[in-house]
């Protein structure tokens, strides 16, 4: 059997196990794999927005923090080439005249499409990152977010 080297770095995160996430929620606690759920979820934003390019749409996002409504990127451009993995972790949306939008892909939860009418559909990407006490990443805010695209 042979043995990597240290300088390795593609066999050895080859080999690495995915950690599980440790959510609390008052005494009881679980261990939560979200890879697989974001991995579909990524699949079917990627053909959502390969439907949406070219196009107008408005995009819209509340949190407890800041919040924007109804900005409008024209003939969009997405750009998926920030991330050199097999699972990426930003993409950007851009517009005319500079506008640009990023979203990282690290709590990618669940890709919902919903109709005002039969011809008018909408996106909701859902993010999520643990309960408010006990985020999943300390770095960021915890709970849940909601991205709103419309087309």
């Amino acid at each position: 059997m042979n043995q990597p080297g240290l300088f390795e770095t593609e066999v050895l995160n080859k080999c690495q196990i995915e950690p599980k996430t440790t959510v609390k929620l008052g005494k009881r606690s679980a261990r939560v794999d979200l890879k697989k759920k974001r991995k579909e979820a990524t699949e079917k934003l990627k053909g959502v927005l390969a439907k949406l390019e070219g196009k107008d749409i408005t995009v819209s996002q509340y949190c407890d923090y800041w919040w924007y409504s109804g900005l409008r990127l024209n003939k969009l451009k997405v750009d998926w080439s920030l991330s050199s993995k097999e699972l990426p972790s930003i993409v950007v949306l851009y517009g005319k005249g500079g506008a640009s939008i990023r979203i990282f892909l690290e709590r990618f939860y669940q890709l919902r499409e919903q109709y005002y009418s039969e011809s008018k559909p909408y996106y909701l990407l859902d993010f999520w990152n643990g309960f408010r006490e006990s985020p999943i990443d300390t770095y960021k805010p915890g709970g849940y977010q909601c991205l709103h695209i419309e087309s």
